[in-house]
């Protein structure tokens, strides 16, 4: 068995598969994947746990699997949480600097000003992401620690979730038998893998599009300026080639994988299907353009309320890098191609990158969101900023935050 501490795990919850993946830290800083699990998604509807029980016994079959392709064994995993009740705004603090330069307080005090944003008592935050700071007016500052000034500010995009929520998935995996390292944004985590630094600083937006849920991240000269949540995506599919095609759900999920094209003007007039029917009826031979047209209809939707939301959201013109999609449904084929056509803009589809080791087995857009909860892990530990999460109820979160206070007056 090898060294525990030597480990970043990253647990993918998601709504059709739970994906866990064990990553190595290499003696060069790099990681290397060493294990793999997966295990069909039960428990989970659009990203939120709806069956506690069915979640963990999901959990705890992909973490044997991939602790047995490792040879290890894990105590502890980074999460990756979506869902509809995930809302995300921008806001800003200012405070004025006591000494003469600025250090790490400041940047902490200047962050907490930030975050002092009215919250419902139903809601937490899950994120504070520093978007750029301000030193005496001059703006553009990534960094502003050591710099001469009196007066700072801090812009930053605040990501919060439903408290009940957030405490089911970290309840699921403790009930799992491990430790939650942190819970991290989903479309934030698949970004780490996915995009590079130019990207980012260019001006990205990044589609996550997963079984349950759409997620779309914009980024900008390096920091995320956006973030939504759409909950339509590969399920929805699967459900209208059922309907359309008068399938078992379980079939036209086979049939989405084996023959689905998002972009009807690819598949060949001539092309057919068998699809096994309802109820021990015989198997019927279908068109494969049918089935194009079921899925590119329910795509197109998917496409246009994201694209709405890129206009609503106010981005659309920093977005220099066009779009990248990626996510299990994403390496569908023409998903890029109706991208295109809806976005009016170039599109790309992202697998994961900069990780060594058994890289072959991830090279998929379904493994982006899992393989960058490793990569963000890395990032943390090496900062030392990740904390252990228990599932926490609202008097143990006022408390926590009286001692934070009282720590830092006294």
């Amino acid at each position: 068995m090898s060294k525990k501490n030597n480990f970043v795990v990253g647990l993918d919850i998601g709504t059709t598969k739970i994906c866990c993946i064990i990553g190595e830290v290499s003696p060069e800083g790099g990681i290397d994947i060493i294990g793999l699990g997966q295990y069909p998604s039960r428990g989970l509807r659009k990203g939120v746990v709806v069956n506690i029980d069915s979640t963990v016994e999901s959990i705890k079959s992909a973490v044997e699997e991939a602790e047995l392709m490792a040879g290890a064994e894990i105590d502890s995993v980074f999460v990756g949480i979506a869902g509809g009740h995930i809302n995300s705004l921008n806001s800003h603090g200012i405070i004025a600097v006591k000494g003469k330069e600025i250090n790490g307080k400041d940047v902490d005090r200047v962050i907490e000003a930030a975050k002092a944003i009215a919250i419902p008592l139903d809601r937490e935050v899950i994120h504070v992401l520093p978007q750029e700071y301000v030193v005496d007016n001059q703006d553009g500052i990534k960094d502003p620690q050591g710099m001469a000034g009196v007066r700072l500010e801090a812009k930053v995009h605040i990501v919060t979730a439903a408290v009940t929520s957030a405490q089911n998935i970290v309840k699921c995996v403790n009930k799992a038998g491990l430790g939650v390292q942190d819970i991290v944004l989903e479309q934030l985590a698949s970004s780490e893998s996915v995009l590079s630094q130019d990207e980012k600083e260019l001006g990205i937006a990044m589609i996550d599009i997963g079984g349950g849920t759409s997620d779309m991240a914009i980024f900008y000269q390096g920091a995320i300026k956006h973030t939504s949540v759409l909950t339509i995506a590969g399920s929805q599919m699967t459900n209208d080639i059922a309907i359309g095609l008068r399938t078992p759900n379980a079939e036209a999920e086979k049939i989405k994988h084996a023959y689905g094209c998002a972009y009807s003007p690819l598949v060949r007039a001539d092309e057919t299907i068998e699809v096994p029917s309802v109820g021990g009826r015989e198997p019927k031979t279908v068109s494969r353009q049918i089935l194009s047209e079921i899925i590119e209809a329910r795509a197109k939707e998917m496409f246009e309320m994201l694209n709405h939301e890129l206009d609503v959201s106010g981005y659309r013109e920093i977005i220099s890098s066009g779009i990248v999609l990626t996510g299990g449904a994403a390496s569908m084929q023409g998903m890029a191609d109706l991208a295109e056509d809806v976005f009016q803009c170039p599109v790309r589809i992202g697998t994961p990158t900069g990780l060594g080791g058994l890289i072959d087995v991830v090279t998929s857009p379904m493994y982006a969101t899992s393989t960058g909860l490793i990569q963000y892990g890395l990032r943390k530990n090496r900062m030392g900023t990740t904390r252990e999460l228990q599932g926490r109820n609202l008097f143990e979160k006022i408390f926590s935050r009286m001692r934070d206070w009282a720590e830092e007056f006294f």
